[in-house]
């Protein structure tokens, strides 16, 4: 049987074209995922400034969320979304570690130099300019308070010299310097971002985080090696919130965005490679079945001369394996290219830091090989099967079956699916809650995996609908293509399944993402109700500013404003989510003037100290009203417990805390608010109000004034990035499927050349059949578009309402019309390029019998 089926593969170059096609685009992109997720794994974010030191401790960032049974084994770990510091204590408990000849802390904090092109960079200790190494190029280092020196891209853009004096901005406050010397990295070392060092004292104090560090550098005595020293640290840290890094590992410490970056790659290529086998799967599954039903009477013939069914299941095996592992082969190979040219794209958006590489090894692909040839096996079983039942006395009218009625294990299989998939749809609309979103895209996939068991039978109920508007537009032609519709329901359906599933999950995969983000920011700016916003760029804000605005003619009220992200730790919350609870710390004098939430009990005047403000709903679920005291983590990993002192009205799904914003201030990276909102007087105020801000932070370097379209500005760039890469990945997908439709289409109507000379031996114009073709790819191509609609609206419809109020969710338009355009070019083009080819003989030629 395995020399029959090599032999076969030379008669059905249509059908298996068609097949290496979906195999080797599958393989393609799943490598390509692979490649990204292999890179998001690893985290590889190699040192750059702290290089010289082979052992880095760095404050942990991994949180356990708390459980509801203590005893619980089963715990949800997850990463706090400010850098976690190290206390001063910790170093003096490394420094009395056997074989630690030195331990450096680490501080950074953002400066700009006040001369020429004003530039920026990061401020450090001048300790730590040992660890790159920095050399002195010219000058001396900094002898004490009021000393620093630049290296050498702030020194060149900034034209400063030794000697010269020169005005620095840190924190929002400018202060002058004495430049002792310039410095760059020794050897020719490449260090990302500009560096300024000053004395240790003024390190300690610009820095804002009295008696932390924000990483330790330990290098070991002579005689030490690190592999030895290592265990020792992590013996001597255990039980703090420390982790102890070499390697490539230490560039986390220094570049903390890295963890993010591998975290959204692994999402990226998870979802990509997860829809693309899926895909892969029931494209492939399709097209066979499809083959089979063409070669239905060359199976008859086989069981007619004694063959038993299980050689015929392995010669059908075997066809499909061989193709699928010479498609696969070359696209485990091209993966990876495409995958480095994603990532680069990832790293010009943001997505990813620039200084996390490219990772690309062989398990990814190795990988990517086993999975394609499992899904291949696991597609073409039930195909087949099918093949292996065919009869051995078969009529000639069925030698191609298009038979609409599904088996009692397919139509039980179907049902159970739709059935299941309607009932997670309802279930995640009752609780509107992030683990909802997995809920609802679980409902997108078994409706998807349903509607296409379901599809010969959807496709003949969707050609029954369609046939009077067919004939009524496009007349007797219309009437010739919903009869080959409706006889070849096979073929049809395993066209419209890659439009369907292209239509409907990777819809889904956006629009579930976009909607709840679009409702989350209108909730999150309609909560706010500034005139006029005055925004630090980096660091922060000084603490005497929001006095200096208060007393500004015309201002009713001014507060500071902080956002970051908080997790309950006492009492437990059955409500809270990995991603934690979106807090915003505000003025207590101006709350109620700057922020718009209704308040059902308690007053936001007492928002001093530690106190905190909760939605009602969230409130009474946690067991606690106004006076009580709760527990909570805030983004740097220190616990507070804050006393309840109002509760707010807010939406199920749109809940925020409100804290003070100096506490939360003190608990995020930078230190410092980095904005303050203003309200005006009376709305003839806000253009004097506005004006007279710019004028009086003219002179203080990256403080810009703006109206309050700058609060979404954060959130809208973050929308327009994840947007952005749902789009480009979909968009990958998309050509994939346009291209499985192209070669599923010309596999089908390549082996019509008999009925379109027959037909134009009987009277029709070599046009007029190319029109009933184009017609025919319109209908595969709206059957397609409508079930893929099916797929994902009644799935996200009670999402969206609950979570927006409105059935339609939130997301990009034109990406809908670009699906559907697509599959209208892909589904004409497979339609009439080989009908095109196939008429171009004379009708005499074309009906001569060919090769089964």
């Amino acid at each position: 049987m395995w020399r029959l089926a090599l032999r076969t593969l030379a008669f059905r170059k249509d059908a298996f074209a068609a097949l290496f096609t979906a195999m080797f685009l599958g393989a393609v992109i799943i490598s390509a995922a692979g490649a990204l997720m292999e890179t998001g794994v690893r985290e590889v974010v190699p040192p750059q400034r702290l290089a010289g030191a082979p052992i880095v401790i760095a404050g942990d960032p991994s949180y356990a969320l708390p459980k509801a049974d203590p005893r619980d084994d089963d715990t949800d770990w997850t990463r706090l979304t400010e850098r976690v510091r190290l206390g001063t204590g910790l170093l003096d408990t490394v420094r009395a570690v056997p074989g630690v000849g030195q331990v450096i802390g680490d501080l950074s904090f953002p400066v700009a130099v006040l001369r020429g092109e004003r530039p920026a960079g990061t401020g450090h200790d001048w300790s730590s300019a040992v660890l790159a190494p920095y050399e002195l190029r010219a000058g001396t280092a900094p002898a004490g308070p009021g000393d620093v020196v630049l290296d050498s891209v702030l020194a060149g853009r900034s034209g400063a010299r030794p000697g010269d004096r020169v005005e620095v901005a840190v924190g929002g406050v400018a202060e002058t310097y004495r430049v002792t010397g310039v410095a760059a990295p020794a050897g020719g070392r490449v260090v990302a971002g500009a560096a300024m060092f000053f004395s240790a004292p003024d390190a300690r104090r610009l820095a804002g985080h009295p008696g932390t560090v924000d990483a330790a550098a330990v290098l070991p005595a002579p005689g030490t090696g690190a592999g030895a020293l290592r265990p020792r640290v992590q013996a001597a840290l255990r039980g703090q919130a420390a982790v102890v890094l070499t390697g490539d590992d230490r560039g986390v410490a220094e570049f903390p965005s890295g963890r993010e970056g591998g975290e959204n790659l692994v999402v990226i290529s998870g979802v990509t490679a997860g829809m693309t086998l899926m895909v892969t799967v029931l494209v492939v599954a399709g097209t066979l079945r499809m083959s089979i039903g063409h070669r239905r009477r060359e199976m008859a013939l086989l069981r007619a001369m004694g063959t038993p069914p299980a050689r015929i299941r392995r010669m059908v095996f075997g066809e499909a394996m061989t193709v699928s592992a010479v498609a696969v082969v070359p696209g485990c190979l091209v993966g990876p290219y495409l995958g480095h040219r994603l990532f680069l794209r990832l790293v010009d958006d943001g997505v990813v830091p620039g200084v996390m590489p490219f990772q690309q090894g062989w398990i990814p692909v190795l990988a990517t090989a086993v999975t394609c040839l499992l899904a291949a096996a696991a597609a073409t079983f039930l195909p087949a099967r099918r093949a292996s039942l065919v009869p051995a006395v078969d009529r000639p009218a069925d030698a191609v079956p298009q038979g609409r009625r599904l088996g009692p294990v397919r139509s039980a299989v179907a049902l159970l699916c739709l059935g299941g998939g309607a009932a997670l749809a309802v279930s995640a609309a009752v609780t509107p809650r992030p683990p909802a979103v997995s809920a609802v895209f679980l409902a997108v996939f078994t409706l998807a995996v349903g509607l296409t068991l379901a599809a010969p039978l959807m496709t003949s109920v969707m050609t029954e609908v369609l046939r009077h508007p067919v004939r009524a537009v496009f007349g007797q032609m219309g009437h010739l293509a919903i009869l080959n519709a409706r006889a070849r329901t096979v073929r049809v359906a395993a066209a419209t399944t890659p439009i369907m599933l292209i239509t409907g999950i990777a819809l889904s995969n956006v629009y579930l993402q976009t909607t709840p983000a679009d409702a989350a920011e209108r909730a999150y700016v309609s909560s706010l109700r500034a005139d006029a916003v005055l925004t630090a760029e980096s660091g922060g804000l000084a603490a005497g500013l929001l006095d200096r605005v208060r007393s500004m003619p015309g201002v009713a009220g001014a507060s500071e404003f902080v956002t970051g992200t908080a997790f309950l730790e006492s009492p437990y919350d059955a409500w809270q989510s990995e991603d934690g609870w979106p807090v915003q710390g505000v003025t207590a004098e101006a709350a109620g003037l700057v922020t718009a939430f209704r308040l059902t009990a308690g007053t936001l005047a007492e928002l001093r100290g530690d106190t905190v403000a909760l939605a009602e709903g969230h409130a009474r679920q946690l067991g606690r009203g106004l006076g009580d005291t709760v527990g909570m983590r805030l983004g740097d990993g220190r616990v507070v417990g804050l006393r309840v002192v109002a509760l707010l009205a807010a939406k199920p799904g749109a809940e925020t805390i409100l804290m003070p914003a100096r506490l939360l201030a003190a608990h995020t990276t930078a230190g410092l608010p980095p904005q303050i909102l203003v309200r005006s007087a009376s709305a003839a105020d806000v253009p004097r109000v506005t004006a007279a801000l710019a004028g009086s932070v003219r002179a203080v370097p990256g403080l810009r004034v703006t109206d309050a379209g700058v609060l979404s500005s954060v959130g809208t760039e973050r929308q327009r990035t994840r947007g952005w890469v749902d789009c480009l990945f979909t968009g990958i997908t998309l050509a994939f499927v346009v291209i499985s439709v192209i070669s599923t289409q010309a596999a089908g109507a390549a082996r019509r050349r008999r009925e379109f000379g027959l037909q134009r031996l009987v009277g029709s114009s070599r046009g007029q059949v190319l029109r009933m073709m184009g017609i025919e790819g319109v209908l595969v191509a709206v059957i397609g578009v409508v079930l893929g609609t099916v797929v994902f609206v009644p799935a996200l419809l009670p999402f969206t309402i609950a979570v927006s109020g409105s059935p339609l969710p939130s997301g990009p338009v034109w990406l809908y019309v670009i699906v559907v355009c697509s599959a209208g070019l892909s589904a004409l083009m497979g339609a009439l390029s080989p009908a095109w080819v196939a008429t171009r003989s004379r009708p005499v030629v074309a009906v001569r019998p060919a090769d089964p």
